[in-house]
């Protein structure tokens, strides 16, 4: 007894009651003392899974205005209960924390469908039966476009080629966008006036005639005579993006990091706040507000001038990282690999060069000032970068930067990453630079990239344990840009689908590749929650089911440590709770 008085004056003196209470409740529930306060909402009879620093288990949990106000056995909760608390019985299902999702881009995900439907394409004949429908409803003359479309998603995992889409679509240009390249027919080139006249790195030319094959890379998209399309009203902006976010809700999502954007964007989210609309908490990424190929004092006078810095705003919006891109996209042949993409490359991607090894859009030198000044001025600072051969420019960069002013603190990031070796693991590790990944790209890419690269490269390809035995914090995202469905959209952000992928190391396709890299349940809930709240800096206010901090919490279906396996990538959110608030219920 005499060290329970101790502590206790101590926590008083410290201005801590109300942790206190929270932290030993047992202890003061087992006397006759009542409750201090007592709880709006208490959810009971389950499996609470804390995610605290000893993952413990509880049974119940006690909300009080928009924070955790304890958590622990069934008996100890219910005390806390009054006539107007609404009471959850659980019926021993389990609870999480609300899931982080470390990289989605909503905006233009909720507006991607905004005029027409995008179709769900996985073979060539569908494909094909597609731009066919499209040419029976557009006027002749009129532009098809798939507006995210990866070709080596399909069954056959390879391009079409301009010949085939002239012979759907001879009289119509096509375009089929797949981010950092795309396929366009001859029809697209006619109007655009690409020939074989015009020199340009982005087009390629087939070799026997020395006219564009139809595949042309992202520096050549500026060239598309593409009538823009039609912009939603601001009206129309906010309702799309509340709407997104309600199906965010609905897979158990409580809080995003955008992965990039702009001013205006962020105060859309502020809008939404303001009219009491807004279901998700936001961690908002920018691009960069100047040119990255300047000088490092224009870099500096360009961020002494901008208004905004990490952690800016609230518990509810907030500015993320600075963001720039390195390299393109393993899905297109142009991630800036270690070795050459090599022959496996020629057919996928029509890449002849034996020496080609991907699209590097800055330099050691550049990314260097481009840090130096973002560490400066107090930014975490991020990188778009999916080849193995980026991932060491960039972290040789920060190496250079890290020498002068730490950066160990900053919670720097790489944004998808990929390839890590052990000496890029350990390079992270030193820096506290934390891997932001995304799962999706493992259950939808690893087989293609095994057929491409082989069984060497594809060891290095998102290797999750790896990372984390070295010390990387692994942050979970899914990198949603287009359509709405949380299983079909590109990517898919359903996060248990994602959960699933990383514990099995199974692929969309039934592969099972380097099983060695497989975590554990636990550790893939912790790179959608807790893992995600440092990524932000908001380790104490979120990422966990704790005393004091926010009420973001997720009821499921069923319970995500002990279901069968297979039933992992099927779990449902039964309800979904933010800031204390009831913002999805399904039972």
């Amino acid at each position: 007894m005499k060290k329970f008085q101790l502590y206790f004056l101590r926590i008083v003196n410290n201005g801590f009651l109300i942790q206190f209470f929270s932290i030993t409740g047992f202890l003061l529930f087992s006397g006759c003392n009542a409750p201090d306060k007592y709880a709006d909402i208490i959810l009971f009879n389950g499996k609470i899974i804390t995610v605290d620093n000893n993952f413990s288990i509880q049974e119940a949990v006690a909300v009080k205005d928009g924070r955790i106000l304890a958590v622990g056995k069934n008996e100890e909760i219910t005390k806390l209960l009054t006539s107007s608390t609404r009471e959850i019985n659980l019926e021993g299902k389990t609870v999480i924390p609300g899931i982080n999702e470390g990289h989605v881009h909503p905006i233009p995900a909720s507006r991607s469908e905004y005029e027409y439907s995008i179709p769900d394409i996985s073979s060539i004949e569908e494909l094909f039966n597609w731009i066919s429908s499209e040419v029976i409803r557009k006027d002749t003359g009129e532009w098809i476009v798939h507006p995210k479309f990866f070709a080596t998603r399909m069954i056959e995992m390879r391009q079409p080629t301009k010949y085939e889409l002239d012979s759907v679509a001879p009289n119509n240009p096509v375009f089929l966008n797949g981010s950092y390249a795309g396929m366009i027919n001859s029809k697209a080139m006619q109007v655009s006036e690409i020939n074989a006249e015009l020199e340009h790195p982005g087009i390629f030319i087939e070799k026997n005639n020395g006219k564009p094959t139809g595949f042309i890379q992202r520096s050549a998209f500026d060239l598309l005579a593409i009538p823009e399309r039609n912009e939603p009203s601001e009206a129309q902006k906010l309702k799309l993006l509340k709407e997104m976010l309600q199906l965010y809700n609905e897979v158990g999502i409580t809080s995003i990091c955008v992965g990039a954007g702009r001013i205006e964007d962020i105060q859309l989210f502020d809008k939404l706040m303001v009219t009491g609309d807004l279901t998700i908490r936001v961690f908002h990424n920018l691009y960069l507000p100047f040119d990255p190929h300047t000088t490092l004092n224009e870099m500096r006078a360009s961020l002494s001038k901008f208004e905004y810095t990490t952690g800016k705003g609230d518990e509810w919006v907030k500015v993320g990282a600075l963001k720039t891109k390195i390299d393109g996209g393993v899905l297109t042949g142009t991630a800036y690999l270690r070795e050459p993409w090599g022959e496996g490359a020629r057919e996928i991607y029509g890449i002849t060069d034996p020496d080609y090894r991907g699209v590097l859009n800055l330099n050691k030198e550049e990314l260097i000032r481009i840090i130096t000044a973002a560490n400066e001025f107090g930014w975490k600072f991020t990188a778009h970068v999916t080849g193995g051969g980026g991932v060491d420019v960039l972290l040789s960069a920060m190496e250079e930067v890290n020498k002068e002013s730490p950066i160990d603190k900053k919670r720097f990031s790489i944004i998808h990453g990929n390839f890590y070796t052990p000496e890029s693991m350990d390079k992270m590790a030193k820096m506290g630079v934390y891997a932001d990944m995304q799962p999706a790209w493992f259950l939808k890419d690893a087989d293609l990239l095994n057929l491409v690269l082989g069984e060497q490269r594809i060891n290095t390809f998102h290797p999750y344990k790896s990372l984390m035995e070295a010390g990387v914090i692994v942050n979970g995202g899914s990198d949603h840009m287009v359509k709405l469905d949380s299983y079909t959209s590109i990517n898919p952000y359903n996060p248990f689908a994602a959960m699933w992928s990383v514990v099995t190391r199974k692929t969309e396709r039934g592969s099972v590749i380097t099983p060695d890299e497989a975590i554990s349940r636990e550790q893939a809930l912790k790179m959608f929650t807790i893992n995600n709240a440092y990524a932000s800096f908001e380790e104490d206010i979120k990422g966990s089911l704790e005393p004091g901090k926010l009420a973001d919490l997720v009821v499921l279906s069923e319970d995500i440590l002990s279901c069968p396996e297979a039933s992992i990538k099927g779990i449902k959110a039964m309800l979904t709770m933010v800031d204390g608030k009831v913002v999805y219920e399904e039972f």
